[in-house]
């Protein structure tokens, strides 16, 4: 039997929810909308709405614990994207990037320097802000990377 792949959202900060929710209703897919608490999502029966409670990482651990080959988690956290990554689930930033074995190594050294770097005041602020076109990127690397997940799940 084949894995019913499924998409997993770090709902806390997540601007594209709602796109999410249409491109996984084309394609027929379930959804897990993961938060530290109660979080609106649609009266669908394919949507699941999980409060993970208010533990510092429990989002991200219920969604690490569960995300294997064949899914697809959306999410900006860089440590929870590597965990899920390593359990070998394709992984999406809101902006539409994609986080992969090969690239996760240094994404996480660049996000602990610049953590370092803003904790040291040499660099403030934080990363741009959310735009349509970091939108469209998303749509499109979700829909490609369903498709890609599809295709080797039917092979």
């Amino acid at each position: 039997m084949t894995h019913q792949t499924r998409i997993y959202v770090d709902a806390d900060a997540c601007p594209v929810k709602d796109e999410i929710y249409r491109v996984a209703e084309r394609h027929k897919l379930p959804v897990s909308v993961v938060a530290g608490n109660f979080i609106r999502v649609p009266n669908d029966p394919m949507i699941e709405r999980i409060a993970a409670g208010s533990g510092m990482d429990a989002a991200d651990d219920w969604i690490a614990e569960r995300a294997v080959k064949g899914d697809i988690v959306v999410t900006a956290d860089i440590p929870l994207a590597a965990r899920c990554v390593k359990n070998g689930a394709e992984v999406i930033a809101p902006n539409g990037k994609p986080f992969s074995e090969e690239s996760i190594g240094m994404t996480l050294a660049v996000r602990n320097l610049m953590t370092d770097l803003r904790s040291t005041g040499e660099i403030t602020g934080g990363p741009k802000s959310f735009s349509p076109r970091d939108r469209s990127a998303f749509l499109s690397a979700l829909d490609q990377t369903i498709r890609r997940v599809q295709r080797a799940q039917s092979k």
